[in-house]
């Protein structure tokens, strides 16, 4: 079977914040509901590592609110790192002041996208699901920013599971705020064919990376050949890339 080599990325960008240890969590919370704080200068950093790969996945990226200069980053990266194709899923928005969104950059073209929130006790979460390729065997790529509490991430991943379910090619990346051998993590497992990474790379925080908390997991008809940790300007989280072999139908 002809198979394609696709290099995905997952990556919480912050919103184009810095964060180089547990005090700026303190010291630069004003970056967090106020432009500057060289916010744009992140975004580009960003499209650079971007440049290099085919299919982007954003969380906590800002979809257009005073911090981020009404900038809606999903669209600047896309066309600073030259994507022709982007979607976004804004899921949280504090007023006008701060909002946060799921992203998607594609040099290839979705088939469908679709938005779904995420339950929870607390809601503002969502996943983003794009579908390429028109048959039953296409490939699926789902982008995801779970809860901090065990009790909503199990909800979530339930829901998940179940858009998921009779997926054969597919991809789910993400921040899951979670280990990959959590007990909630084990319903994607079970529910779906969806496998636990072969690899843990720790990502966060990202100045001393203790805890393998972002994800790319994928079924076993996609190959994976390599995945690694890169930077991601001044987040809190390393970015997670990966190199992808996917059959060729799976993309028409």
């Amino acid at each position: 079977m002809d198979k394609r080599r696709l290099r995905l990325l997952s990556a919480n960008i912050q919103a184009g914040n810095s964060t180089r240890g547990y005090r700026d969590y303190l010291t630069h919370s004003w970056s967090h509901v106020l432009p500057g704080g060289n916010k744009r200068g992140a975004l580009d950093a960003i499209a650079e590592l971007a440049q290099s790969h085919d299919i982007v996945g954003l969380q906590e990226a800002d979809p257009g609110s005073l911090r981020s200069g009404f900038t809606n980053q999903t669209h600047y990266l896309a066309e600073r790192a030259g994507f022709s194709y982007w979607s976004h899923q804004p899921n949280r928005n504090i007023g006008k002041v701060a909002s946060t969104a799921n992203g998607l950059l594609s040099r290839l073209e979705p088939k469908a996208v679709e938005e779904h929130a995420l339950p929870g006790r607390i809601g503002g979460r969502g996943v983003l699901l794009a579908n390429f390729g028109s048959a039953g065997n296409a490939l699926t790529v789902a982008i995801a920013h779970l809860s901090l509490g065990n009790q909503s991430r199990r909800m979530q991943l339930d829901f998940i599971a179940e858009l998921l379910s009779d997926r054969a090619r597919a991809v789910l990346m993400g921040d899951f705020n979670c280990d990959p051998d959590r007990p909630e993590m084990h319903t994607l497992y079970r529910k779906t064919k969806l496998q636990p990474p072969t690899q843990c790379i720790p990502t966060f925080p990202s100045w001393r990376p203790q805890r393998a908390i972002d994800h790319m997991l994928v079924t076993p008809d996609l190959s994976l050949a390599s995945m690694r940790a890169v930077s991601a300007a001044h987040s809190d989280h390393l970015a997670l890339s990966v190199d992808l072999d996917v059959p060729e139908d799976a993309l028409r």
